[in-house]
């Protein structure tokens, strides 16, 4: 994991932290190809420049998003915003599922939308894979 990611890790309460760590080990594991940065403030990979997967700290919770998700067609995934984003919520590390993350995180590999070119096609989105 990048230090700027291992920073905003070690920002959060111990609980948070240890969610935050599962996630970008199993994220830095099955997409080692991935591009880390923070972006927008939280960490996110990216594939060629386009998002795929990031997560963030929420009030009450750790959200984990995939932005092409809705099309994983996964029923531990709720729709997140207008576009085709989903998302999976944690408040403790046990409520992560690694063979359900590393069965998403293999899809967001395979299924994505390009998010990169949003803006530029004025808000329609378009498939890549």
């Amino acid at each position: 994991m990048n230090q700027e990611t291992k920073d905003y890790n070690d920002q959060q309460t111990e609980t948070e932290k240890s969610i935050c760590d599962l996630l970008a080990t199993n994220i830095h594991q099955y997409l080692p190809e991935a591009e880390n940065k923070i972006w927008h403030r939280h960490p996110v990979w990216f594939l060629e420049g386009n998002p795929i997967v990031g997560y963030s700290k929420l009030k009450n919770c750790v959200r984990l998003l995939f932005w092409s998700g809705q099309s994983f067609e996964e029923p531990g995934l709720q729709n997140e915003g207008t576009f085709k984003a989903s998302e999976a919520r944690y408040t403790t590390v046990e409520q992560v599922n690694t063979n359900d993350l590393k069965r998403w995180l293999e899809k967001a590999r395979d299924i994505q939308w390009d998010y990169k070119n949003l803006i530029k096609r004025k808000g329609k989105l378009e498939r890549l894979k």
